[in-house]
């Protein structure tokens, strides 16, 4: 004996794939012995053609935004509610927008339930950010849930009133928008959602964004927007394993809806303005504050948008330094005012 400990085989159930922490349940079919560790999965084999070949546990997803899955090593748990909260000026808008073209990009469906905006106004961030989704809205894997347009009076004369692209974007948007008559009704809007992803088959895929609890809280009394999110949490996160990911705005108040829910929400994500790393500018940071289930970095990375790329992640401390340079060279180099230099050889004696 040379004093290592005698390594002991762990034994796998050949249903479940987890590891016995017992000595594990035997059963013979025809000449093959199999190990279980429950007689619970020795029964499963039994009625069942089929065995899991690895434990799947809370499925978890790259969300394809670079900011967030830089600091998501294990990745999204799929049953995830997520509240991004920020700060006037912080492109919420835009993150929540590349959320939902990521999922396009993996084959997946993505419903948006829109309460700050018309579902034009919705398609054309997407368009701004040179992410065309008119293929996705024609074949109906991205659907707008449309809370916004019950406060038009006259709709026929808001469609009137747009030019002939926004009529054009109208027509193609409709035949994939649910509208709700009234947002207020927490059960309409409850079912419309349901209605919506269920008619897309989105169990175990997809995304869910909600671009504003914060305007959604204006419209129902307190207990009614408690409900809600925990509702669509248990019906759409923990029931069917499609992730929400809800924004809202962020005025310094953290004892209102939606920041008072911080203890339901699965997942935090931080937006905000900082100007103390560059004097007199204000950089936009993004962090992950709270990812239950799964390792989480939780620091601060500064980022901007741009179209194509999405949210670009850089460090402004190194970008300033590059600027200063650059600056520095121009500024030794001689004025050039599209004149060739003079040389020697060019200069003309002046006549005496």
């Amino acid at each position: 004996m040379d004093g290592t400990p005698e390594e002991t085989e762990q034994n796998w159930c050949d249903f479940c794939r987890l590891p016995c922490p017992q000595d594990p349940v035997l059963s013979k079919y025809d000449s093959d012995t199999y190990e279980f560790c429950s007689e619970t999965c020795r029964d499963e084999m039994a009625e069942n053609d089929r065995v899991f070949t690895e434990y799947h546990g809370f499925r978890q997803v790259a969300t394809g935004v670079s900011g967030l899955d830089d600091h998501l090593p294990q990745g999204l748990p799929r049953n995830s509610f997520v509240l991004v909260s920020g700060e006037g000026g912080t492109r919420n808008s835009a993150i929540q927008a590349e959320l939902v073209w990521r999922t396009l990009g993996r084959d997946e469906s993505a419903v948006i339930l829109s309460f700050t905006e018309p579902p034009v106004s919705v398609v054309e961030q997407f368009l701004s950010l040179e992410w065309n989704v008119l293929p996705y809205l024609e074949a109906g894997q991205l659907h707008i849930i449309d809370c916004f347009t019950y406060r038009v009076n006259d709709r026929k004369r808001m469609f009137a009133r747009m030019d002939d692209w926004n009529q054009f974007l109208h027509r193609i948007t409709s035949s994939a928008t649910t509208t709700v008559r009234d947002p207020s009704d927490t059960s309409e809007l409850q079912n419309k959602l349901d209605n919506c992803l269920e008619s897309l088959s989105m169990s175990d895929s997809g995304v869910v964004v909600i671009d504003s609890l914060t305007e959604f809280g204006t419209l129902v009394q307190p207990v009614q927007a408690y409900d809600f999110v925990k509702d669509v949490r248990a019906d759409v996160c923990k029931g069917r394993f499609v992730p929400v990911f809800a924004g809202a705005t962020f005025a310094g108040d953290e004892a209102v809806f939606p920041h008072d829910m911080a203890y339901v929400m699965d997942d935090l994500i931080d937006l905000q303005l900082n100007g103390s790393v560059i004097e007199d500018v204000l950089v936009k940071r993004i962090r992950i504050r709270k990812m239950n289930g799964v390792l989480t970095i939780p620091e601060w990375v500064a980022y901007e948008y741009t179209g194509g790329d999405g949210l670009v992640s850089f460090d402004p401390l190194e970008e300033l330094e590059k600027s200063e340079e650059m600056l520095g060279t121009r500024s030794e180099s001689p004025p050039d005012d599209g004149r060739p230099a003079a040389d020697e050889s060019s200069k003309i004696d002046a006549p005496e």
